[in-house]
């Protein structure tokens, strides 16, 4: 463990355990720009579908970093909002 100048006592990632987080975090990227592809492109997709494809993504979002509501909201919600107020023409 290591000792910033904070005072707190901060745990020493491993290289193994950085590259896993960076896994996750290129996957759920991937993931978004899947779904924010699907919902500007399909001509197809309904409001419902739209939405739901939004819910699954958070919770996706969520079970790889549990922790991360407040990031996630932060960077994806406005993104995803403002795409649906666009493709769907919503006030």
């Amino acid at each position: 463990m290591e000792l910033p100048e904070s005072g707190t006592i901060q745990p020493i990632q491993t290289a193994e355990e950085i590259a896993e987080e960076n896994r996750k975090i290129r996957r759920l990227q991937i993931m978004m720009s899947m779904v924010m592809a699907a919902i500007g492109q399909d001509p197809n997709l309904t409001i419902e579908e739209a939405s739901e494809l939004v819910a699954g993504a958070k919770r996706a979002a969520l079970a790889m970093f549990p922790d991360k509501e407040f990031t996630y909201d932060l960077i994806y919600r406005p993104r995803l909002q403002r795409l649906m107020k666009e493709r769907f023409q919503i006030h």
